[in-house]
Order: C-alpha cells, then structure tokens, then sequence
C-alpha cells in the first residue's frame, strides 16, 4: 500500500520529504507547504499508518519501509527529509539505515530510535490519555494532546487543527485491527552523513527537550538549536519562524 500522500512544487526541484508528529498527520506542514513549493522544492508529505487519510494495515510494514516505498513510487532516490517529533524519529532510522537516499536532515523536537521516553511527564500524559481513550473521550483527549504539546505561542487555531488531527488519529488506531508493526531494527546515528539540524524547544517536556542536543552529539557535524519560545511543535506555534529557518536550512539543496 502506498501512503496517502501530497506532491507539490516543480518536477524537476529538490525532492523535499515532510514527516508528521505521531500526534497529527500531513496537515501539519500547511503553514509551510506554500513558501517551500514557491521557493522551488519538490514536497512530498504522507500520512503514516492510521494518520490522517492513510488506513491501518493489514500486513507486516514499517513507516520507514512505506516512505520509502512512496519516494520509489514517485522516483525520487534521494531527498531532505524535515520530520517532527515521531517523523523526526523515522528520519533519523532512514538517514543511519539508508544514508545514500538523505541529503539533509531538519528535525523538530524530534524523537529518537530506540529511545522510548519514560520520564514522569511523559507518563502522566499517557496516562491521562489512556483513561480518557478507555472512557470514549477522544474529544477530551485531543485538548489534553493540544495542551501538553504545544507551547505558549501557539494559536487558538494550531490548538484546533492539534486537537482534530489527533482526535482522528485515536480514531484510525480505534480502528485497526491488530498490530502488524515490524520491530524497529538497531540504529547508530554515527553513521548518518546527511547534514543534521536537531531543534528544541525549552518549552518541551524534558525527556524531549534532551533528545535533540543528545542526537546532536551522536551524528557526525551536527548542529543543535533549541528554541526559547518553544514547546513540541514549533512549526505550528511560530509557522514563519520555521519557514524561514527551513528554508535557509534547505537553500544549499536548490
């Protein structure tokens, strides 16, 4: 199956790959969808599995496996990957696993393979989550996701795009039937090639406002920025910060 997904940009401009948080899906990237088309990339955003408009599976799969198969199917073989959180996640495995198809690295707040989060705050969120889930609140849930992740300069408008889209990812999981999810293989990151910007946010819970100087040290040359103004999604709380920082990230690809 082949991930729901967007092109945009001309055929012929550097391929551009934009990963969701686990939180939300492709929407996510609308505040930078445009100016990135416009300044000459070619953009592919997906949904991962039970995301937005992409289904649960039925069969063995792995996100990184299904971008992969989506940048084949478009022939594209090599592209900058921006992920976010969860994305960011799946980035990092593909640029370590597959350094050959990354030119680039941008990640937001991102997670890390093999690294699963454990502190008290990340805890308390799943399981406030998990109670309101179990009690059919997914509207409930949704404004706790909205609340615990993004940071004080966020809208009222990215906290109702925040709490749509998860409240509809809870939903595609509800969904699913069964898990077919393949073990997430070993990751070095010392073996990603691509140039890495890792950005934090101060704002952030702190299990994840330590992973991006953490990645930063392990991935040869990579740069570290954290954010003061931040929480975990920054490119929905301050949209044309993060335009303007992707964009000079990106510009040596054009």
């Amino acid at each position: 199956m082949i991930l729901s997904h967007d092109v945009d940009g001309p055929a012929d401009g550097p391929a551009v790959v934009l990963l969701h948080s686990s939180v939300c899906d492709r929407r996510m990237w609308d505040p930078q969808w445009g100016p990135l088309a416009e300044a000459g990339f070619r953009l592919i955003r997906a949904d991962f599995r039970t995301c937005g408009d992409s289904p649960a599976a039925v069969a063995p799969y792995s996100d990184g496996g299904d971008v992969l198969a989506l940048l084949d199917s478009l022939g594209i073989g090599r592209a900058a990957f921006v992920g976010s959180s969860y994305g960011g996640r799946v980035a990092l495995g593909l640029a370590a696993l597959h350094p050959e198809r990354v030119s680039r690295l941008a990640l937001l707040c991102p997670a890390r393979p093999g690294l699963r989060p454990d502190g008290p705050e990340v805890r308390a969120f799943g399981e406030a989550e998990d109670a309101l889930v179990a009690a059919g609140d997914l509207e409930g849930a949704g404004e706790l996701t909205a609340r615990t992740w993004l940071g004080p300069d966020a809208d009222g408008a990215a906290r109702a795009a925040v709490r749509e889209m998860a409240v509809g990812n809870l939903r595609g999981a509800l969904a699913a039937t069964g898990d077919h999810e393949l073990p997430e293989p070993p990751v070095d990151l010392t073996t990603v090639t691509a140039p890495t910007l890792a950005v934090g946010g101060a704002h952030d819970l702190p299990d994840y406002r330590r992973i991006p100087a953490d990645v930063a040290a392990l991935v040869p040359g990579a740069t570290h920025l954290e954010l003061p103004w931040a929480g975990h999604l920054p490119s929905l709380e301050r949209p044309s910060e993060i335009t303007a920082l992707l964009l000079d990230f990106l510009h040596p690809i054009r």
